[in-house]
Parts: C-alpha cells; sequence; structure tokens
C-alpha cells in the first residue's frame, strides 16, 4: 500500500475542501433524532451534496455519484469531517444498502433506489432486530408470505435506527415458514407509510428518537422489492454487515477529527487534570490513526479486487470501543462539567461530548455485539472450536 498521494488525489481533495467551504451550513443543524424539522433540515442538506454530485461519490454518475474509487472516497470523508458537516441521515441507505444493492440488485432496482437515496429523497431505516434476535440474527420470525406476485409480511422489529422519520425499512423476513436459523431467509424493503404498518418510537438516554419499533400487520408488498433471489438473504445479509463493520459505516475521519479535538481540549485544561490523562489522551490520538491506516488498507485491497472477510468484526470491536475511549477520556477532563446536556444553557461545545459518549455506548451492540463478532474471530479467522 503507497502512503503517497497523487497529484489527481490532492487536487481532488482541494475540490472537495473548496466545495465544503462554500456550502456547509454556517449553523449546526438541529438533531435529526429529536424532531421532524431536524430530520427535515438533514434531508435538504443531502440534497445539497446530491446537486453537487457528493451524495455517494463512489457510485456510478448513472446513479448520483461520481464513480471514485475508495481511497477517493476516503478522502472525501477525511474533508467532510474536516469541514464540520451535517451527520448523514441516509447513512442507513447510502452506506449499508446502497453498496449491497450495487451488488446483488437488478438494473430495475438500481434504477429505481439508488438516485432517490443519493439525493435524500428516500431516506431509509434498519429493520433488522428482533424482540428475540438482536445479535443473534438467525433467529428472526418475522415472516413474508408469498400471494401472487406480492409478500405478505407479518411480525415485530426493534432498535430500527432512523424508522421515527425515514421513508423506508430494509430487513431479513423468513419466506419458507419450515426454514430454520440462517436457511429460507429473504431480505426485503419495505415503505414506512404502507397500510399495516406501525413505527413507535424509542427514546434514546437522551430523549430523542433515534430507534424505533416496526410492527408489521399483512404489509403487503411487491416481489420486485425483494433483493436477490428467495432464501438468498442471509448471504446478502453478511455482505450489509461486512459494509457496516469493517468500511464505510464509521470512516477513520470521524475518530480522527474527534481525536484532534479531544488533544485540543486536554492541551486547554492540562493545568487541571492529573499528568496520567496525558496518556489516555494520546493512545486515543495513536489508535485513531490507527483505524485510519487498517482502513486504508482494506480499502486498497478492495480497489485491487479483494472482498471484505470476517476480519470486518475485528475493525467493528477496535472502533466501537476505541470510541468509547475516546469519549471517557474527554468526560474525565472536563469533570463535572462533563455532566451538562448538550440543551442546557451553559453547557456550549461541553454538552457535545456527554452526547457522544452516550452514543459510543451502543457501539459495542449495535452492527452486531461485540461478544457475537469476537466469536466469529475465534472460529473463522482463528478456526478455534465451538465450545
Amino acid at each position: 500500500m503507497d502512503l503517497t498521494y497523487s497529484t489527481e488525489q490532492r487536487r481532488f481533495r482541494q475540490e472537495v475542501r473548496s466545495w465544503m467551504e462554500a456550502h456547509v451550513p454556517a449553523e449546526p443543524l438541529s438533531s435529526f433524532d429529536a424532531t421532524r424539522e431536524g430530520f427535515e433540515a438533514h434531508r435538504a442538506w443531502e440534497r445539497t451534496l446530491s446537486e453537487g454530485r457528493w451524495g455517494m461519490v463512489t457510485w456510478p454518475e448513472s446513479y448520483g455519484g461520481r464513480g471514485l474509487d475508495l481511497i477517493q472516497w476516503l478522502i472525501f470523508e477525511e474533508e467532510y469531517y474536516r469541514s464540520g458537516a451535517p451527520l448523514r441521515v441516509n447513512q442507513n441507505g447510502i452506506f449499508l444498502l446502497g453498496p449491497t444493492l450495487m451488488e446483488y440488485g437488478t438494473p430495475e432496482q438500481k434504477a429505481r433506489f439508488l438516485t432517490a437515496m443519493a439525493s435524500g429523497d428516500e431516506v431509509w431505516a434498519q429493520a433488522w432486530s428482533e424482540p428475540q434476535a438482536g445479535s443473534d440474527l438467525a433467529a428472526v420470525k418475522s415472516t413474508a408470505v408469498a400471494d401472487g406476485e406480492e409478500y405478505v409480511l407479518k411480525g415485530h422489529k426493534i432498535w430500527s435506527s432512523r424508522a421515527v422519520f425515514a421513508d423506508w425499512a430494509f430487513g431479513l423476513f423468513r419466506t419458507d415458514p419450515s426454514s430454520q436459523r440462517h436457511k429460507g431467509l429473504s431480505l426485503i424493503f419495505f415503505p414506512l407509510n404502507a397500510p399495516g404498518v406501525r413505527v413507535q418510537a424509542i427514546p434514546q438516554i437522551d430523549g430523542e428518537k433515534g430507534f424505533a419499533e416496526i410492527f408489521l400487520d399483512d404489509v403487503r408488498v411487491p416481489a420486485f422489492h425483494r433483493l436477490g433471489g428467495e432464501g438468498e438473504g442471509w448471504s446478502i445479509c453478511m455482505a450489509t454487515a461486512g459494509f457496516e463493520r469493517g468500511l464505510m459505516l464509521r470512516s477513520p475521519a470521524r475518530f480522527q477529527v474527534a481525536a484532534r479535538k479531544l488533544v485540543e481540549l486536554y492541551k486547554a485544561h492540562e493545568h487541571e487534570v492529573e499528568a496520567s490523562v496525558r496518556d489516555v489522551v494520546m493512545q486515543s490520538w495513536m489508535d485513531a490513526e490507527a483505524y485510519a491506516l487498517s482502513i486504508y488498507s482494506t480499502a486498497s485491497r478492495l480497489t485491487a479486487g479483494g472482498q471484505i472477510g470476517a476480519e470486518a468484526s475485528t475493525n467493528k470491536i477496535f472502533w466501537s470501543e476505541m470510541d468509547i475511549a475516546l469519549h471517557k477520556a474527554a468526560l474525565s477532563i472536563l469533570g463535572a462539567r462533563a455532566e451538562l446536556l448538550r440543551s442546557a444553557p451553559a453547557a456550549g461545545d461541553i454538552g457535545k461530548w456527554l452526547d457522544g459518549y452516550f452514543f459510543s455506548l451502543a457501539g459495542p451492540i449495535y452492527a452486531g455485539s461485540n461478544e457475537i463478532q469476537r466469536n466469529i474471530i475465534a472460529e473463522r479467522m482463528l478456526g478455534l472450536p465451538r465450545s
């Protein structure tokens, strides 16, 4: 892997930086999980990105992208986070479902869904977990029964991110009622405003509605909304999980920017904290840089024709635990002031650290719990026997 940027890559970085400086909102947008207004403000930002063809730069131009490679995507992400641009409200679509649809979808499905996804016209939610099938995704019980050219969906999904305000959801359903575990599952899309769909918000620790339960009662969707063949949902789902754990959902730029802010916070309060905090801050910065190098290596391998394998589980464990450690370090520097919520009048920028810490606590759980990831590493990478 060559860590030297080419002239073309440096020119691309400057193009991204100039566009962001001209278009990033001067004031932060309201949270997309708190209110419909905040959600729609982020959707409007997605449309602004799309107008500049920045919605998803790795996608073909025919679907609203630029046809760029993964190294250029990483450069884009670095400039995106450096500029302080809003978080992507459609991350479930563009970072998870989109790449999977690109690989497994029919030309008609790509034409129908990808352009609207890149533009923010249709925002997507995840519908993986169920009350008895969270980390053990193979235990899903929701069903999709074929009826002519349609499927009838029935079941209960939970912890569905963005589902409160989103337009569509994608999830696994059991299309073979006699099947068990990984067999007989299909990946199906459904609109969240369809008859028979009921969405109930799940308040987060900060009171915002980032998750929801989805109840499906005889929801009819066309067979066109099934991705891949019937019963192929597990293998397709694992491809999506690979994107989520190993590359796209948590780009290294997110943590590099947070680590730089942590260093700045430490320098501003160095005289107030114990000397040992310096070591924790340095470790956070080094971990963020190490993760970036690892992802650049993964991107280089994929660009050369490789694939994301079980090692995606090591990435997921690393970034989720790094995120918690980084925010814990910030809270230790701030002391009692760290307890101020983002909405507190005296919080200023302090509240962002507490908000980030709350969110980081979910990292070892979503995208497959870290306990499950350690099982995957033991069995598929190390070849250890089941106990």
